[in-house]
């Protein structure tokens, strides 16, 4: 095959390396966002954060009046949020005094570390310490069975209990299953007795009801230790130990004649049942907290709803004017082409950062136009809303909206949602218009609140009362719609009144 050179004309999408970068900082959550910030900050030196030397209201963010909808009513305005914030500052204006030349830092800050002793003058300092956020339930269990006098035997039993224990405080083998696998490892003649006292030791640890087999006994062990003057603490034993299958059915009536109590009883007895624990391994769980900031504001000011970035998500960057004075043209050296390049980097991260806070407000600023009256009304308002309907609005690929919408949040009168949230299918009402899922549920929501706990709303009856209200939904959808409520079926809300 003979070897020839060829010209074509074509077009090819390319991702620059500019381009990945504003995608990638597009779709960073707030904290992310921090994080990468700094990160730049850390890695070019031509980068840097503006510090603030203004006071409050000096250099305010005007607003930009956006266009009114068809039909809605009241104009809305929106900010940028790139508004300065204040210096907080607590020097007088007076020099500190000249320090000793022998001074050492020790002597001006605490250290870092305290002395072994200084634990012993805090009686609370051993429990703070055991009670952090990575302190798992088997590893507070462990610490209690290291302050117990057990026998060798004994404690071996006890540790595989514990490691049986999930972090829900359940038993997840069972006691003979325990028994051989201890009689397998080990030479020692242990017996099934041996096993259930310990467990009954271990049931005795904190929090109340942990190393337990079922929720029966789970209920039960935290009954014992109850006081003996609790009131009602018989009655709930007896309900706990002989008609539990009848108290999860929800059949009051027979537990009533067959304990002899009466209504006003029962409800006591129910009450200091239902403030016991069913997973106390729970209390103790290793917390997972993730803090939600609010990339925009939405407010209503004189009769508008003003929407705006906010300003403390992300320190102001400039480029240091002092490094990018070096720069010379015509220098190839390696330290003018570090800078050179650097310049350019950090040139365009603040490009990216620039275009990332404009798609946002964008976004945002079309979301609230389309969900004014979810803003005025509540959720029963929420219109039906799909990505298409804002990329067409905006201009942008469905794609980017997706990326700008995931893990950002707004801040709103009627609380933080993700911008997610506001986006949600149809259905067909009789009337011929449509209604938003979420408006469904906040409908269900609502009347599921407003029913008799005596005879609680089955599916079909809240298929029946939508449609009355012009909603039409099988009865499976509202079914589906139940569970993301984390509604339980009706026969397990009916409740004594």
């Amino acid at each position: 095959m003979k070897q020839s050179l060829q010209l074509k004309l074509g077009q090819q999408l390319t991702m620059t390396p500019q381009l990945q970068q504003a995608i990638r900082l597009l779709q960073l959550s707030t904290l992310d966002l921090q994080q990468e910030i700094q990160q730049a900050l850390d890695s070019n030196p031509l980068l840097e954060a503006e510090e603030d030397e203004t006071f409050p209201g000096e250099n305010e963010a005007d607003s930009r009046e956006q266009a009114d909808s068809a039909g809605q009513d009241g104009p809305m305005d929106s900010q940028d949020g790139a508004g300065e914030l204040a210096a907080d500052s607590d020097w007088d204006g007076n020099l500190p005094e000249e320090l000793p030349v022998d001074t050492q830092w020790d002597d001006l800050l605490p250290s870092a570390s305290a002395p072994m002793g200084a634990a012993d003058d805090m009686p609370d300092s051993d429990f703070e310490s055991r009670n952090t956020a990575g302190e798992s339930l088997q590893e507070q269990l462990l610490w209690q069975l290291n302050l117990t006098r057990l026998s060798d035997t004994d404690r071996l039993i006890a540790l595989a209990i514990i490691d049986a224990t999930d972090e829900n405080g359940r038993l997840q083998q069972e006691l003979e299953e325990l028994h051989e696998a201890l009689l397998e490892g080990s030479e020692l003649d242990i017996e099934l007795d041996e096993i259930v006292a310990v467990l009954h030791r271990l049931q005795q640890f904190e929090p109340a009801g942990v190393c337990t087999r079922n929720l029966q006994e789970c209920l039960l062990v935290q009954l014992r230790q109850l006081p003996p003057s609790t009131p009602w603490l018989e009655q709930a034993r007896v309900i706990l130990s002989r008609h539990i299958n009848q108290l999860g059915s929800g059949d009051f009536k027979q537990i009533m004649r067959r304990t002899r109590l009466s209504e006003q009883d029962l409800k006591e007895v129910l009450a200091l049942i239902q403030s016991l624990d069913p997973n106390p391994g729970q209390s103790v769980a290793q917390d997972s907290t993730e803090y939600v900031v609010p990339d925009v504001f939405v407010s209503k000011r004189d009769g508008r709803w003003v929407v705006e970035l906010n300003p403390d998500i992300a320190p102001r960057l400039r480029i240091n004017s002092n490094y990018a004075s070096l720069i010379k043209r015509a220098d190839n050296s390696a330290d003018n082409t570090f800078l050179r390049d650097n310049l350019q980097e950090a040139r365009w991260f603040l490009k990216s950062l620039h275009s990332r806070n404009e798609t946002l407000m964008k976004v945002a600023t079309k979301i609230v136009e389309h969900q004014r009256n979810f803003l005025d009304y509540g959720p029963e308002a929420m219109k039906p809303l799909v990505l298409h309907e804002i990329a067409e609005a905006v201009e942008m690929h469905e794609s980017t909206i997706s990326r700008v919408t995931t893990q950002k949040y707004m801040h709103t009168p009627r609380g933080v949602f993700e911008l997610k949230y506001f986006f949600s299918s149809h259905v067909a009402t009789t009337s011929g218009g449509e209604c938003s899922s979420t408006a469904i549920r906040a409908l269900i929501k609502k009347l599921v609140a407003a029913e008799n706990p005596r005879k609680p709303l089955s599916d079909n009856k809240i298929t029946q009362l939508l449609e009355e209200q012009g909603v039409k939904v099988a009865r499976r959808t509202i079914a589906k719609y139940r569970e993301t409520l984390m509604i339980p079926p009706s026969n397990e809300r009916k409740r004594l009144v």
